[in-house]
């Protein structure tokens, strides 16, 4: 049977023969590195240019990365569903130590700075392989937050334990939800200047929380800080569409992630590809300007990668053959993401 990695490759090699693949800046060999979260790795509810790299690598190079799960380990003992040695002791140093906190509440991994990588560029972050690495998450709803703000005015959190061996999580009394397709709900770089929080997505890509986005498929995004500044947190075991109630089923995740500067990119949103699919996004604190940029952008990439094709044409295509799901609308800035299929482009087209 073969892996995500493996499928990934096959893929990658299949669109590299199409065509569809543009050159990319990496080293010869590509070295391989292991992040793991401590309190030296680690930062807390933001994004800043300048922050110190934890980890300097060159283009090409795959970097296996572990998040810690963004919440006080107190919280985890006083609900008895899972025995204190299932946290792991970095969470512990890491809420121990890390004064520096906010204005968000996700613990990331990170910053790694990719070699060469300057404002301008586009990052392409392939992401080879994830998998759960606690056997438990936690869904919490903080008062006057997420979808109904009026209608739950108070502190809910509920404990989750996860079998990572059946891939499944029991979150009520006889409601059992699959856990086999985890994800990072943050993948992103630093602004070009400021201290940003980790809450809203952005042109830095930042707390997505795109389902979507897992093993198999690639992140592309604007590097506006020379090195880029890659972080990874916020590991979703579960999550639906919309995250309404605030938080997916919050955990520990580990990934493997190889890193690509693309110099024959410009960008000003994020992107993506599936081996199914491309993905384009739109984000704005109104649901419908978000809608907005993702069509607009569905539309300049159409006719960007097809030439031939219209913008009328391309407009048509949006409306008949591309799917547009609200990624998220409780991070304060909303998101749509658009999946434009590749199986409607015939090969003599492409």
């Amino acid at each position: 049977m073969y892996s995500a990695y493996d499928r990934f490759r096959q893929t990658r090699l299949v669109l590299a023969a199409a065509g569809l693949l543009a050159a990319s800046t990496t080293s010869p060999t590509a070295a391989e590195h292991t992040l793991l979260p401590t309190p030296q790795t680690v930062h807390i509810g933001h994004f800043l240019a300048t922050l110190k790299p934890v980890l300097s690598i060159d283009s090409g190079d795959i970097v296996t990365i572990e998040s810690a799960a963004s919440i006080v380990p107190s919280v985890i003992e006083a609900s008895g569903v899972v025995p204190p040695s299932a946290i792991p002791q970095y969470q512990r140093d890491i809420y121990r130590t890390v004064q520096d906190r906010g204005p968000g509440p996700h613990v990331l991994t990170g910053p790694i700075e990719i070699r060469g990588a300057m404002p301008g560029d586009v990052l392409e972050v392939r992401i080879l392989d994830v998998e759960l690495a606690l056997d438990w998450g936690f869904n919490r709803q903080r008062p006057y937050a997420g979808t109904l703000p009026d209608e739950f005015p108070a502190l809910w959190s509920r404990i989750i334990p996860i079998d990572r061996k059946a891939k499944t999580a029991q979150v009520a009394r006889g409601v059992v939800v699959p856990v086999n397709r985890p994800f990072f709900g943050i993948m992103g770089v630093a602004p070009d200047s400021g201290r940003i929080s980790s809450g809203p997505p952005g042109v830095h890509a930042g707390n997505l929380d795109n389902k979507d986005l897992i093993a198999g498929t690639t992140l592309f995004m604007p590097v506006h800080a020379p090195g880029a500044l890659f972080s990874a947190g916020d590991a979703h075991a579960a999550q639906g569409h919309g995250e309404v109630d605030l938080t997916a089923i919050e955990t520990g995740m580990r990934g493997k992630f190889q890193f690509i500067v693309r110099k024959d990119m410009k960008l000003r949103w994020p992107r993506a590809e599936t081996p199914t699919h491309w993905m384009v996004m739109g984000l704005h604190v109104d649901l419908d300007e978000g809608m907005k940029i993702a069509v607009r952008e569905t539309i300049d990439f159409i006719v960007q990668r097809f030439p031939h094709l219209t913008r009328e044409e391309a407009y048509m295509i949006a409306s008949v053959a591309v799917d547009y799901h609200v990624t998220q609308v409780v991070d304060g800035t909303k998101g749509i993401h658009g999946m434009i299929p590749k199986s409607i482009f015939t090969q003599a087209t492409q």
